[in-house]
């Protein structure tokens, strides 16, 4: 078991991203700690103090993946008992010499609010994130024609997180719409409320057993849970969406973070990052 430390004296989403990334190349067990906002000399030290315990006590040197803009605090952690990655270094000085322009290190920069104009896209995040929320299960189809995509699905097929996923990372206003048996799943159509916002529409399936197993979380032994219902119910949705060209995607083996990935690639919405 090998400890990572992700430090940073910012968010240290940059080098728990990059770190995460790496790591993922690697068949290793590994206990992840992140050390935001080590942003003087003196929180260096006590994250050294943290680094030098954990290789005490497991024999092995952690892994450290920092981005630092202070010189002063990045001698601190690299003089610790761990092995330090920092690929800003790697990248910035020949990124500096093909843009013909000197690099100008600023804490915060990457995730926090700054002005000219990134204060603009951090509100449309927060504003697409409460979009989502408020247009969460078909709970407000009056506010549509704002949505970038509404997401459909069967009750439990990830509707939820990924319209709060495309929200949060890309400020994408996500509505979704559950289909259920008050749509008639036997004779399944498009709802009426669809029908003018059909170019927005991408569906989400599963395959029959995973939802089988993620609603007997919520309900177990229910007739709503049963491995039978489900796979009439998605039968059913994946006939209208192939009858009515809607695109959409089986889910069953893709994180969050990918489906997300993979509904960008096929809709070409606009993504702002942060």
């Amino acid at each position: 078991m090998r400890t990572i430390f992700y430090i940073s004296d910012g968010t240290a989403l940059t080098a728990e991203a990059f770190g995460r990334a790496m790591l993922s190349m690697f068949p290793l067990k590994v206990e992840h700690k992140t050390l935001a906002f080590v942003d003087s000399v003196s929180k260096a030290e006590q994250a050294v103090t943290k680094i030098n315990a954990a290789y005490a006590a497991s024999g092995e040197r952690p892994v450290i993946f920092h981005t630092f803009v202070s010189l002063d605090i990045k001698r601190v952690i690299t003089a610790s008992q761990g092995s330090c990655y920092d690929f800003l270094e790697d990248f910035v000085d020949p990124l500096s010499q093909e843009l013909g322009i000197d690099a100008q290190p600023k804490t915060h920069r990457t995730h926090g609010i700054q002005e000219n104009g990134v204060r603009d896209s951090y509100d449309s995040r927060i504003e697409a994130v409460n979009y989502a929320l408020a247009n969460d299960d078909g709970s407000n189809i009056s506010d549509y024609d704002e949505a970038d995509i509404i997401m459909l699905g069967v009750s439990r097929t990830g509707k939820t997180p990924v319209s709060l996923y495309l929200a949060l990372q890309y400020g994408i206003k996500a509505a979704n719409y559950p289909l259920t048996e008050d749509d008639n799943m036997e004779n399944l159509q498009l709802p009426k409320s669809l029908k003018l916002q059909r170019h927005k529409l991408f569906g989400l399936t599963l395959e029959a057993q995973r939802l089988h197993e993620i609603r007997s979380k919520r309900r177990e032994g229910s007739r709503y849970a049963s491995l039978q219902q489900c796979r009439f119910e998605l039968q059913e949705v994946e006939k209208m969406y192939r009858r009515e060209a809607i695109p959409f995607l089986d889910s069953t083996r893709f994180s969050v973070e990918e489906i997300a990935a993979k509904i960008l690639a096929e809709t070409n919405l606009e993504r702002h990052h942060y």
